[in-house]
């Protein structure tokens, strides 16, 4: 993997790691979203230390980090559900919105949410939609735009 990849997922999931410490202690054995971040990790072989100052930065009050969701339509009628964490809502719903407008696509406050249903830590589609070949390339270019965003966790649709 090359570095700035690297360094990109260990950014996210140190944010991971630190927002579920924050919601629900620092202890993996008690909060199974914590242990979760961390096996994440570990998969990614994060050192030690760097899974360490994330569970530090929890206990401290250096940075207000929060989950946010957000809901958007694409081309061809598909709906996103786009999952990540922040330490700025205004900053990232801009540069969010600003990517999805850039592909054609459009924030859906409350909108997109009735095509999937919460699976785990997941969204999964309950209504799928057909797109055409050039679409669907369309479609994963923008999902690959989002996925980009530092703040960004997880990116779902319903093709």
């Amino acid at each position: 993997m090359e570095d700035a990849k690297r360094s990109k997922l260990f950014s996210q999931i140190s944010r991971l790691i630190t927002l579920a410490a924050r919601e629900k202690g620092n202890d993996p054995v008690m909060n199974p979203t914590l242990r979760s971040a961390i096996e994440k990790a570990q998969s990614v072989n994060m050192p030690k230390d760097t899974i360490e100052r994330a569970l530090s930065k929890a206990a401290s009050n250096e940075t207000t980090l929060t989950r946010v969701r957000y809901e958007a339509y694409g081309p061809g009628g598909v709906a996103f559900i786009i999952e990540g964490i922040t330490d700025n809502n205004n900053r990232t719903f801009a540069e969010i919105r600003k990517i999805l407008e850039s592909h054609g696509a459009k924030m859906a406050p409350g909108g997109a949410v009735w095509a999937f249903a919460k699976e785990g830590d997941g969204w999964k589609p309950t209504t799928m939609v057909s797109v055409d070949k050039k679409t669907k390339e369309h479609i994963n270019e923008l999902v690959e735009a989002l996925r980009e965003h530092d703040d960004v966790q997880e990116v779902y649709t319903n093709t």
